[in-house]
This record gives structure tokens, sequence and C-alpha cells, in this order.
């Protein structure tokens, strides 16, 4: 029974303000608790009833307004109890999203009535090592990319899986990313497009300096190690493009399946297909 619905919205979506006000209504005329994160609620007057670790504890259900990138902050805030994830898209892209805001509230109906799937997704624990020392880390539902900086050279990256060095790069940088990862930026940089259900991951280089570097597909339950080899400062670890993080020469990122899967609403009559042919005007013209 989802009692308690959490709401979360990109913060400077001001335009969201008005479907805001409407739901958060709905919401209570259905017998159901609204939980919203301060920055959501100040867009509409109401207090501050919890902070985003209490509505990760306390929600059922977590609506997500917004694009792509709310609900990768929405999967990383309920990792570790894999909150369901509506996504309503407020424009934009929206591979994640699952339905329209003119279709919010006959989606809520649904769920509601129980009349909706789980979509499993694999997310990727990342952990930045220095000297032995542990620096940083990250959970996330898209990639990990290791990149030159703005200003830095071209970079190489030493890449291991399961403890077998699989190659020294040079280029611009790697992208490891899950399935559902698959459709941002290792797409861009060339590499395939994998179902949500394969359990895999793709090592995408960007600009490599060797042609014959190609994307790869390794285990999704592998071990993964990038040790950064150049000498020059400036390089990054990004997670999820939202949390970038300075290396210096000689720093390692290992990378594994994180235990937890991010869990999202779907609704039968629509396939992954079908976002796909739509998202990419896939046969438009």
């Amino acid at each position: 029974m989802m009692k308690r619905i959490a709401v979360l919205t990109k913060p400077k979506l001001l335009e969201v303000k008005a479907t805001l006000q409407s739901l958060v209504s709905w919401i209570r005329s259905h017998d159901r608790e609204v939980l919203l994160y301060s920055k959501t609620a100040s867009l509409i007057g109401e207090p501050a009833m919890y902070d985003k670790k209490q509505i990760a504890e306390f929600a059922d259900l977590l609506l997500v307004l917004g694009g792509d990138g709310t609900m990768l902050n929405a999967a990383r805030l309920v990792e570790e109890r894999q909150v369901p994830i509506l996504g309503v898209n407020m424009g934009g892209l929206g591979f994640l999203t699952e339905v329209g805001a003119g279709d919010l509230y006959p989606a809520l109906e649904r769920v509601i009535a129980q009349e909706y799937l789980i979509e499993e997704r694999l997310m990727l624990r990342g952990q930045l090592h220095r000297h032995g020392e542990h620096v940083a880390q990250s959970t996330v539902l898209n990639d990990i990319i290791v990149s030159k900086g703005a200003l830095s050279r071209m970079i190489e990256v030493q890449a291991t899986v399961d403890g077998h060095v699989v190659t020294k790069l040079r280029g611009d940088g790697l992208i490891v990313s899950t399935p559902t990862g698959s459709t941002a930026y290792s797409m861009s940089a060339g590499g395939p497009i994998l179902h949500p259900s394969v359990n895999a991951l793709i090592l995408t280089p960007i600009s490599p300096h060797t042609l014959t570097h190609r994307p790869l597909l390794i285990p999704g339950n592998a071990a993964l190690e990038l040790m950064l080899l150049s000498q020059d400062e400036g390089a990054m670890v990004t997670f999820d493009g939202q949390v970038g993080v300075a290396m210096s020469p000689g720093d390692t990122v290992t990378i594994t399946a994180s235990p937890h899967k991010t869990r999202l609403i779907r609704f039968p009559e629509r396939t992954y297909y079908d976002t796909l042919r739509m998202k990419l005007k896939w046969g438009d013209g």
C-alpha cells in the first residue's frame, strides 16, 4: 500500500510549480501522505517537512517531476531502500521517465490500483583511491567516466577487469556505462544501445588515439579498475554526470555492481523498444 508519496523536482524548474500545487492536493484528497523535500516545498509555500534522508527512509513511492537528471538523483537517493520510482517528464528527452505531464493523474490512479510493473535496473558503485586511501565514492544508474579536464592534454588510462589488464587507452577518456546509461554519453561516443535486462557493462573510449579501440561489453558482475597513468594534472572522474572529483596521477577508480537495483514503475502497454523509437525518432521522415 503506497500510503506515503514523496515528490522530487528539479529545484530551479519553476514551470513545475502549478503542477506541484495541484499534485499535492490530489495526493491528500486520496488519503495519502505527501513527503516534500525542502527545496520542493519552498516552490509552493509548504513547510519543509523532511530532509532527503527522511524521504528515502519513509516513502512508499517516489514521484519525480523533471527529466533524466532528476531521475538519476532520485535513484541514488533511494538506492538502499529500493523505493519504486515513477518519472514524469516535464520536458527534454526523458529516457527514464515513464509518463508525460498530461498523463500524470491517470498514471497515479493506476499505481494506487496496483496496475503497473516494476522494472529493475543495474546500478554501479564507484570508489576513487589515492595512495591506498579512500578519497570519494558514489552510486550511479548511468555511468562512471574518467576523462581529461578542460585544459589538459589527452590522458592515459589502464583498464583492468577481474584482475586482468585489458588495455592502456590514450585519448579523451573512458566511459563505463550500465545498460540504462547506454543511451546517454556512451551512445554519443559511439557505444551500442543495450536493453535494460542485459546484464552487462559497456566500456566506451572517448576519442581514442588508436583507431583499433572500440566499445567493449563485459559481464555486469565484473570487478573493474581504472588507473590514471598520465602525469599531467586535470583529469576527472564523474559519477552520473552530476558529481565530479579531480584525479591525480596513479589514482584508481574501482567499479562494481551495487547489491541494490533501481526500481522503475512501468506500464505494460509500452515497451523499451517503443521508448527508443519515440525518443530517437527512429522511422520518422
